[in-house]
């Protein structure tokens, strides 16, 4: 049985990355993507309003596939730094292919007539920030939700830019970058939390003080 066709949006994705391989991203024209799928213009128009939004499609792309590694192999039983870990890394594989694309949309975004798009990778960052909360089964509510919230943030933000200046071998040492700084984390995290566990072990040696 042949295998379905990929949605119309991904494949617009697909072929404005194959065009930005050729010719690179800045270089990339929604015309010449229509032409490459045999489309009118107007059925990307539909679709994506510029070839910003084709970006944020491909940032989207990398946010499900997080979501998808989040299940199986008795993932809710992984203590959280590892299922973070695991997400995260599924976010970054996805991009991986297209570092150098990944580049070109970010600087473009931080170009300095781009204020309001600026405005709007702030509002991606923290869409995917509560994403992989919500992947990584993070329950905690008030003042410790917070604290993991903007942990997570500078954690991804941290991340990226290491990842986009990475060797070759970004993949690898990202994966490395990330398992160190999610340690550290983990045991600021446990300070200013301590399992409850501890804090019962510890209340009668405090007592005999």
């Amino acid at each position: 049985m042949a295998p379905a066709r990929a949605p119309l949006p991904e494949r617009i994705v697909d072929a404005a990355l194959a065009r930005a391989d050729r010719v690179g991203w800045s270089r990339v024209r929604l015309h010449d993507v229509a032409a490459d799928l045999d489309l009118r213009l107007v059925e990307i128009y539909r679709l994506f309003p510029d070839l910003d939004a084709v970006g944020d499609a491909l940032f989207a792309r990398a946010d499900r596939a997080m979501l998808n590694a989040a299940r199986g192999g008795r993932f809710d039983e992984l203590p959280p730094r590892e299922r973070l870990h695991r997400v995260m890394m599924a976010w970054f594989e996805t991009l991986d292919p297209h570092r150098g694309h990944v580049r070109a949309i970010l600087r473009y975004k931080f170009a300095f007539a781009h204020i309001h798009l600026r405005a709007a990778l702030v509002v991606r960052l923290s869409r995917t920030v509560q994403w992989i909360r919500e992947a990584a089964r993070l329950d905690a509510a008030g003042l410790r939700h917070d604290v993991e919230e903007i942990g997570l943030s500078v954690l991804l933000v941290a991340t990226v830019l290491f990842w986009l200046n990475a060797p070759a071998d970004a993949l690898d040492t990202t994966r490395a970058f990330l398992e160190r700084r999610l340690e550290c984390a983990d045991r600021a995290m446990t300070r200013l939390w301590p399992p409850a566990g501890r804090c019962r072990a510890d209340a009668p040696a405090a007592a005999t003080r």
